[in-house]
């Protein structure tokens, strides 16, 4: 349970950052700066208890990998979700004069492009730094991680939006910046991107499976 509730807690954190600084403009162009922050300090602090995933695609890579159950996997991503669903609520309390909020107007091929690419990219640096037996004991994980999601949304946030997360999307469905009919821009490459990255890290770290 103790690992449930930080994950919830860190995709909490996250996804909420992402509605108030991103979606409803609160930090402006400073929002990549606001994200990639609490994105690192929250895996600092759960990443002892739970691992820090704070993202289904990365539980899914984790998982992949083989370093969690189909159980917690599952249990990860559902609170999880209810995390980025219930962040749109608190942003709007927060912010409740902001403006009407735009849907994003995706282009299929690049966002899905964008997608695959970053989420592959901050999958293979999670596990890399946070599950390889190389780096076992390090200290820098959350830094490193916190920034892929920092070059990540100044490279191509204006192509997808720069989710890189189940989580992420979801909010942004529940909020109405993503319309449900473009969704699978998001969610069908994040998880290729998750899973290329799984079985890539399998192929380069043998030692490791």
């Amino acid at each position: 349970m103790k690992k449930l509730l930080v994950e919830f807690i860190g995709t909490f954190f996250l996804t909420v950052t992402v509605a108030t600084a991103a979606v409803l403009g609160t930090a402006g162009p400073m929002a990549p700066f606001a994200i990639a922050s609490v994105f690192m300090v929250m895996i600092y602090a759960g990443g002892h208890v739970s691992g820090a995933h704070y993202n289904p695609a990365v539980s899914l890579a984790v998982f992949l990998r083989g370093r969690s159950t189909a159980n917690e996997f599952g249990s990860y991503v559902l609170a999880q979700l209810i995390a980025g669903a219930l962040a749109v609520f608190i942003a709007k309390a927060l912010v409740p004069a902001a403006p009407a909020i735009e849907p994003l107007k995706l282009i299929s091929t690049p966002t899905v492009i964008a997608e695959l690419l970053f989420t592959f990219a901050l999958a293979w640096v999670v596990l890399n730094v946070a599950t390889a037996k190389a780096t076992a004991g390090n200290s820098n994980y959350g830094l490193a991680i916190g920034f892929t999601v920092l070059v990540g949304a100044f490279t191509v946030g204006g192509i997808s939006g720069g989710a890189f997360n189940p989580a992420v999307s979801m909010m942004l469905i529940v909020i109405g910046k993503l319309p449900i009919a473009d969704c699978w821009m998001h969610l069908l490459p994040q998880i290729l991107g998750a899973t290329s990255a799984a079985y890539l890290f399998k192929t380069t770290h043998p030692e490791d499976v």
